[in-house]
């Protein structure tokens, strides 16, 4: 890392070598954020569980009013049109109304309203309709009065349609989400991203001098001398290659001194 007077340049090799020298750290925060996100998920959300029953549309002649319409097999764009008309209806306040009489739920139109998600599967006519709740078996039993109402209203509504059920929903053995491993995985990334960028950041501000050459390069100024490093010698309680020699040498005087008085 070289810094001028207006521009600052960044060793590339150098912040590499800052990462590897502080790999232990990134492990620990990828551990630590990953165990974090995962004790998150699979033990302080709520888990939420999604049943879903399949309808079909039955392609035949029908009309809306005075409008007639005719789809075939081949009209794949008219068919979904159809589907997408049978969701509006799914939503609308007095067939979600029903259902929750049918059902005996304490929900109001807009909670029943945002737990429930339907669409066109492969852009065919066969439609999901999925709900989603804390309670399996209260999912499944939504789902079916769905089932049970729904082709009544829609009967009502548009004039020779025909909805049949597909598959019904069953009780789900497993909930949908917090997806615990995807939460675990996203809390790693996390983890390392934010560890690498502490590093970087704690490197591009450091402005310690440490070597020569980073004093040349920065500063622009001649070395004259530099100051080995001195570490430590642990067996004769000196610090520093000089003072060991000095003490072993006052020593070996001594011991001299002793033997020839």
């Amino acid at each position: 890392m070289q810094e001028k007077d207006d521009y600052l340049e960044i060793d590339l090799l150098e912040l590499c070598g800052a990462l590897w020298h502080r790999a232990w750290a990134i492990i620990l925060s990828i551990l630590i954020a990953g165990g974090a996100a995962f004790s998150c998920a699979a033990f302080l959300i709520t888990p939420m569980y999604r049943s879903s029953v399949l309808m079909y549309v039955n392609n035949s002649s029908f009309s809306v009013g005075s409008t007639s319409f005719s789809i075939s097999s081949s009209e794949l764009t008219a068919a979904q049109s159809l589907v997408n008309t049978y969701l509006v209806i799914l939503k609308t306040r007095m067939t979600l109304d029903e259902v929750i009489r049918e059902a005996e739920l304490d929900y109001t139109y807009e909670e029943l309203s945002d737990m429930i998600s339907a669409g066109a599967i492969n852009s065919t006519e066969v439609f999901e309709i999925a709900v989603t709740s804390d309670d399996p078996e209260e999912a499944e039993r939504i789902a079916n009065t769905i089932a049970e109402v729904l082709p009544d209203k829609i009967s009502d509504i548009v004039d020779g349609s025909s909805v049949r059920i597909v598959d019904y929903a069953i009780v789900p053995s497993q909930w949908d989400s917090p997806n615990v491993m995807q939460f675990t995985a996203v809390g790693m990334v996390l983890g390392f991203a934010i560890s690498c960028a502490v590093i970087i950041i704690l490197k591009l501000c450091d402005r310690i001098i440490r070597t020569e050459d980073y004093l040349m390069q920065n500063y622009e100024l001649p070395v004259l001398a530099c100051i080995p490093e001195l570490s430590p010698e642990k067996k004769t309680g000196g610090y520093g290659y000089y003072s060991h020699g000095y003490y072993t040498r006052q020593k070996s005087q001594s011991g001299k001194e002793g033997a020839n008085p």
